[in-house]
């Protein structure tokens, strides 16, 4: 358990984000023997977390880069990546991330758009490449996850529509420079019901079907991710349950002969790794609970603010009684806040608290908003030491 680490923490200066290795290796361990036996290729999709060290682990278990911006692809290439195994999507692709992506031949783009098709041609052609493209379909899945992370519906953002897709078939014929190899889905993030991937597969399904009878056959479906982690006790299940995950496409996808599947994973392999180490400053007085106001703020973890996401919280140093506490952050902003009457044991100024599941959106969408400084990464194999389940 992370609480075990406070000795080691108490002469590091706050906040900083600690990473569990050995964890991670368990995770990406897990991944690596579901897929083994079938024609998936799992993709770690950078937007959670681009973190230098945790690529490195990730890149060693031979899984390939999801990314959704020219400079992620730079960043996928400089890790070490194949540029065969990179997928771009995104559904606003500048030219010159697409030229980019086209300069050093990546894997595939997944498109979102016929106009966006037609650019990544007419520039494929100017610089003599062959563009590789997946579709990416808008299905119509609701994921019932929150509205923000919600891309799989009708009245979202992203993908196309079945009209659309029909539109863009009919004119296969006429982009020269690009190579249609597939499908790609992607409904949502924090996925925590299993039946959504289930009516996924079967959407794919018929939308294969539907190009197997027009004599269009493609060697690429791109499932996406989304897959949920455990915000509430993340020591319980620290590993996401990737055994149904891949299960229930195993069950249901129909894959053809020759044909290989891709996924695009992020949050559930690096989330339960990383925790934000945070010191209390004060402990203050409200009209309801008592705040302890930390070191670390919106800064370093903005998803309590953005979207008022849930992360448990403990207090590290202490083992008094539990009481309610509003723990709040530092920065000129009322919404600067981790939680509402969080039960924590009793704190005091100099706590350090652990706020937990922070390996995702935490670290990569840090800023220096208040011109705060940048918090370093401290990792478990500093310390020469593996944390026990």
């Amino acid at each position: 358990m992370i609480n075990t680490l406070n000795r080691y923490f108490q002469e590091l200066e706050t906040p900083f984000y600690f990473y569990d290795i050995g964890l991670l290796r368990r995770t990406l361990t897990t991944i690596k023997n579901e897929v083994s036996s079938v024609p998936y290729h799992v993709h770690y999709a950078l937007k959670a977390n681009v973190n230098n060290r945790l690529l490195k682990e990730i890149l060693s278990f031979g899984f390939g880069a999801d990314c959704v911006s020219g400079n992620e692809v730079i960043k996928a290439l400089k890790a070490g990546f194949p540029s065969k195994q990179i997928v771009f999507a995104g559904v606003g692709k500048t030219d010159r991330e697409i030229l980019t992506a086209l300069e050093n031949d990546i894997f595939s783009f997944n498109v979102e758009s016929i106009q966006e098709l037609e650019i990544i041609d007419q520039l494929a052609g100017r610089i003599g490449r062959k563009a590789r493209f997946a579709l990416r379909l808008n299905p119509n899945v609701d994921p019932e996850t929150h509205e923000y992370i919600t891309t799989g519906k009708r009245d979202n953002k992203f993908g196309i529509t079945f009209d659309g897709f029909l539109s863009i078939i009919e004119k296969l014929s006429e982009f020269n420079n690009s190579i249609f190899i597939g499908l790609h889905f992607h409904i949502g993030s924090q996925i925590t019901k299993p039946d959504k991937f289930v009516h996924l597969a079967k959407k794919a399904n018929e939308i294969q079907q539907f190009l197997h009878d027009k004599n269009i056959n493609i060697t690429h479906l791109n499932m996406g991710g989304g897959l949920g982690v455990n915000y509430e006790s993340p020591d319980s299940n620290n590993i996401a349950d990737f055994r149904t995950y891949f299960q229930n496409f195993k069950k249901k996808l129909e894959i053809k002969e020759g044909q290989q599947v891709h996924f695009e994973l992020g949050r559930s392999i690096v989330a339960q790794c990383g925790s934000l180490i945070t010191r209390v400053l004060y402990q203050k007085e409200g009209a309801g609970n008592p705040f302890l106001v930390v070191d670390a703020g919106m800064t370093e973890l903005i998803r309590p603010a953005l979207y008022k996401a849930f992360h448990h919280i403990e207090n590290l140093s202490s083992n008094q009684p539990m009481r309610p506490y509003n723990v709040v952050g530092p920065i000129c902003e009322t919404s600067d806040s981790f939680g509402n009457q969080v039960m924590l044991n009793e704190g005091k100024r100099g706590d350090l608290l652990a706020v937990r599941s922070t390996g995702a959106y935490a670290e990569v969408m840090s800023s220096r908003y208040n011109l705060r400084e940048v918090a370093p990464s401290v990792y478990s194999d500093d310390f020469m030491v593996d944390i026990k389940e």
